[in-house]
């Protein structure tokens, strides 16, 4: 098809056709076409763009944080001028509204970088005194080479959360996007060579897990990996990882709790934040609340409104400023939310509302599109209480007291994040400090202040990102012990 996009790889400051000399089909889910061509990379790519970062890295290393800052200043900025382009073709890939596309993942891009490039310039060492006798101060160096695995639900932003903390400490970086959502990767590679970032500090590889993502985490020269997606998936880094004695950040699956106390301010905008946190991009992000907990004596009560927003929401062509939801990304991943949903079903839940895919007219009626879905009726140990289904399907359960509440909402192997709604200033403090979070949010939800840990616990994750933690990860601190005697 003469509008068929290809892709590239961007490896030592120039984009480059896959050694393989082969290519992924990429699917536009609105439409459940296929409209792009991704490098289907291998081991000899990956080989290519660390040969690459190993050449570069003495020099960005040795490059004072202020010019490290101001160049990623200067993509951000040629980012910024773009927005409109990037939200199209990341609404384009990945099936998600533009309206959210143009209001949230670009803008938080941008952020992102431009966040870290301060960071960069403020990030301080520690020093201790031992009275008289000795000094102590810490050296934090960055580490060389490292991994960035970002994943398909939020593709852009995620993907520069990674870059933009490893390369403002100093160290040069392989980025392998999902395969899934690749294109605005290969548009930023594009901004970085317009900004004039030096060959070889950031290099993007194409590709499969198993082509490109394996290769590249075996890789004896890689110093430390920072990966976001699956359980699963995480689970083999680490065990690749750990017998190299290696620095992972894994930020992996999560199966959020909501709970919402009989003294909440149930006021509309609190009760539309509660439907945008459970159905957000699809419900394909891994802060959605998908176990909303009520209390008991407003349960009744709060089905109904919620049930109301819930049921006023459009599922429809992502380029629709009016569409609240759009299509999920894949028909792999379609077939899995829907098989849920029957799941749901076996299990004896109660659909509430939507409960099927959803077909529409035009040019989107071969895309993956499901309307928002609510269940009731289902234990804590259900498979659909307890795996993370990552759509736009959630559970509501009733509680009697707050030992129960939480009691339910630490019931899984996950622990990412949840949001408490209540009035009582010392319910807040005492459930927070109780669920089994990386993150708690009260009377809100992603609320984000990029100078904060972010990161979960349990089967959620293992390590943090976000502002210093960051930095520090991507550092090797050394001590430095002087005698003053």
């Amino acid at each position: 098809m003469p509008d068929r996009l290809i892709l590239a790889n961007y490896i030592d400051g120039r984009l480059c056709a896959p050694r393989t000399a082969r290519h992924l089909d990429v699917y536009e889910p609105a439409i459940g076409r296929v409209y792009a061509d991704c490098p289907d990379s291998g081991a000899q790519d990956i080989d290519a763009a660390i040969a690459a970062a190993q050449r570069a890295f003495p020099a960005w290393a040795a490059t004072p944080a202020a010019q490290r800052a101001l160049l990623l200043n200067r993509i951000a900025d040629r980012l910024e001028a773009r927005l409109d382009e990037f939200a199209a073709a990341e609404s384009r890939d990945s099936g998600k509204p533009i309206a959210l596309a143009r209001s949230v993942d670009i803008p938080r891009a941008v952020a992102n970088l431009r966040f870290f490039a301060a960071a960069a310039t403020q990030f301080a060492s520690e020093a201790h005194a031992m009275g008289e006798e000795a000094l102590n101060y810490t050296l934090r160096a960055p580490l060389g080479v490292v991994a960035c695995i970002s994943p398909w639900n939020l593709p852009l932003y995620l993907f520069t959360w990674k870059i933009a903390p490893a390369l403002a400490a100093g160290n040069t970086v392989i980025g392998k996007p999902s395969e899934i959502t690749p294109a605005t990767a290969t548009m930023f590679a594009q901004l970085c060579i317009e900004a004039g970032l030096p060959p070889g500090v950031l290099n993007i590889v194409h590709g499969t897990g198993p082509g490109a993502g394996a290769p590249l985490v075996a890789h004896r020269d890689i110093k430390a990996i920072s990966f976001t997606g699956s359980t699963r998936t995480g689970a083999a880094i680490a065990a690749v990882a750990a017998p190299q004695f290696r620095k992972v950040s894994l930020e992996m699956g999560g199966k959020n709790p909501t709970l919402i106390f009989a003294d909440w301010d149930a006021s509309a905008a609190n009760l539309d934040t509660l439907v945008r946190s459970a159905f957000s991009n699809q419900g394909q992000i891994c802060l959605c609340g998908s176990r909303i907990l009520i209390e008991q004596s407003i349960y009744d009560k709060f089905r109904a409104v919620f049930l109301d927003r819930v049921r006023a929401l459009r599922v429809g062509d992502p380029l629709d400023p009016a569409s609240d939801l759009g299509a999920l990304v894949s028909k792999a991943h379609f077939d899995k939310v829907t098989s849920h949903i029957e799941l749901a079903r076996q299990e004896g839940g109660t659909p509430l509302c939507g409960g099927a895919a959803v077909r529409l007219d035009g040019r989107c009626a071969d895309g993956w599109f499901v309307a928002p879905t609510v269940f009731e009726g289902l234990g804590p140990d259900s498979r659909t209480n307890q795996e993370e289904i990552f759509g736009p399907v959630v559970t509501l359960t009733p509680f009697a007291s707050e030992d129960e509440a939480l009691a339910l909402a630490n019931a899984t192997v996950y622990g990412l994040a949840a949001s408490v709604w209540t009035t009582n200033l010392g319910r807040a403090h005492r459930v927070a400090s109780r669920l089994q979070s990386g993150i708690v949010w009260i009377n809100c939800w992603m609320r984000r202040d990029l100078r904060t840990p972010f990161g979960g616990v349990k089967q959620s994750g293992v390590g943090r990102e976000g502002g210093v933690e960051a930095l520090r990860f991507f550092t090797e601190p050394k001590n430095v012990c002087i005698e003053l005697g």
